[in-house]
């Protein structure tokens, strides 16, 4: 039985009677530094864990007061070294344990420290209601990352950079764009959360469709408002039959041992029905021109649905800055696929963009 299969048998045991190997590691630090020690279980990955790698659990709050749980991934030849570093999340809906957990555990082979995190409101990060989206709080997860890496004291702060996937990826460059201590950012496989809530998949929206679904969303607040709760929409990533191959390929990473993962909000959860009402008002990647002169690597796959939400957020962006357009992938494939994460590309832009990096 695959690390995978038996991951997705056992997640039901370990939430109810606590089984896993569970690391006792030292030596993490809020954000406001104070130094503790936090037990984690590496047996609740959907990828299998690295032996050329050290994991600890950590904790940091956010501008907002959220306090957001992240796995650091280090080297285990990191001692004595002040390491460059990488904030990682996404996809949107998706938890620390998934694919931004995979990217980070890729690069800190490669020599970083990386920080994968869940998102406000989703996993075991804190906020309520739970599984809400903000463009603005979700940004600002990325700058809280920052913060708790520059005071990691085997971490150098001059050289931090970010990874977005899929609807992290917007957020990422949103990120980059306005907390110059992010010297380099790469978006995976990218969606423009905002585009895509206020326009629709192909800027197919209409003016009229917009005005009936603000419509909509603004009465159910006075819904949401009576019951003291939001109304959630329907379970993400279910089947029933004829859906277009980009949504089969979700259900396939989602609800599939590949990638299920139980606090998932893509792995048949639901998100809050009001969640885009500020997406739909808010555009994420108005200023991305002036993450320059920092680069800016956008990966997408070939055969993505999305492919061209990078593309026009690449032509937005100002140079330097790098397309990597992965021959025969999809969407999800940038997700997982090994063969098809262009990790070595990644490595060699960091290397460079991280100003003095000796990895």
């Amino acid at each position: 039985m695959s690390h995978r299969d038996r991951n997705f048998t056992r997640r039901a045991m370990l939430k109810a009677g606590g089984t896993g190997t569970a690391l006792l590691l030292a030596g993490t630090a809020s954000a406001t530094g104070q130094m503790r020690s936090i037990t984690m279980s590496q047996s609740d990955t959907v990828f299998p864990k690295s032996d050329r790698v050290d994991t600890r659990q950590v904790r940091f709050t956010n501008r907002y007061g959220i306090t957001l749980v992240g796995n650091l991934y280090l080297p285990k030849d990191a001692a004595g070294r002040r390491l460059p570093a990488l904030a990682v999340c996404g996809p949107f809906g998706a938890v620390k344990e998934q694919s931004s957990g995979l990217y980070a555990q890729k690069m800190a082979e490669r020599g970083f420290a990386a920080l994968a995190f869940d998102a406000s409101y989703t996993g075991e990060s804190g906020g309520t209601p739970r599984n809400i989206a903000s463009p603005d709080i979700n940004t600002e997860d990325f700058s809280a990352a920052v913060d708790f890496l520059g005071l990691q004291g085997g971490i150098d702060r001059e050289r931090i950079g970010i990874i977005g996937i899929c609807g992290f990826g917007g957020m990422g460059l949103s990120a980059a764009a306005i907390d110059k201590r992010v010297k380099a950012v790469v978006a995976s496989t990218m969606y423009d959360m905002s585009r895509v809530m206020s326009k629709g998949y192909n800027d197919s929206v209409t003016p009229e469709q917009r005005h009936a679904t603000l419509e909509k969303l603004s009465r159910q607040r006075w819904d949401d408002a009576m019951k003291g709760s939001p109304a959630y929409g329907p379970p993400a990533n279910t089947l029933n039959g004829g859906e277009a191959q980009f949504l089969v390929d979700y259900h396939d990473y989602y609800m599939t041992p590949r990638g299920y993962h139980e606090r998932a909000v893509n792995s048949g959860k639901s998100w809050s029905q009001t969640t885009p009402l500020s997406f739909m008002n808010f555009p994420l990647l108005t200023n991305i021109a002036e993450i320059a002169p920092r680069p800016v690597m956008i990966v997408h796959g070939e055969k993505a649905h999305s492919r061209y939400f990078g593309e026009t957020a690449f032509a937005a962006a100002a140079q330097p800055k790098e397309l990597v357009i992965v021959p025969g992938a999809s969407h999800v494939d940038l997700y997982d696929r090994m063969d098809k994460i262009p990790f070595d590309r990644m490595t060699e832009f960091f290397r460079k963009g991280l100003a003095g990096a000796r990895l």
